[in-house]
């Protein structure tokens, strides 16, 4: 099992900077769904549960 590093920053009004093993990335949250610069999406469907899909690759 590897290391792994990750770590963000909240930049306020749903916007969130974040690092990890493989760059930086920004994330913005809409209502359930989080979108990021890398083209990936999160949905929330309830407490525990969310949905991840890509936007584009």
């Amino acid at each position: 099992m590897g290391l792994i590093f990750r770590r963000s920053r909240n930049l306020g009004r749903g916007f969130r900077v974040n690092a990890s093993n493989r760059g930086v990335s920004v994330s913005k949250r809409i209502g359930r769904a989080t979108v990021d610069s890398r083209g990936r999406f999160a949905v929330r469907l309830f407490k525990g549960l969310t949905w991840h899909g890509r936007l584009w690759r």
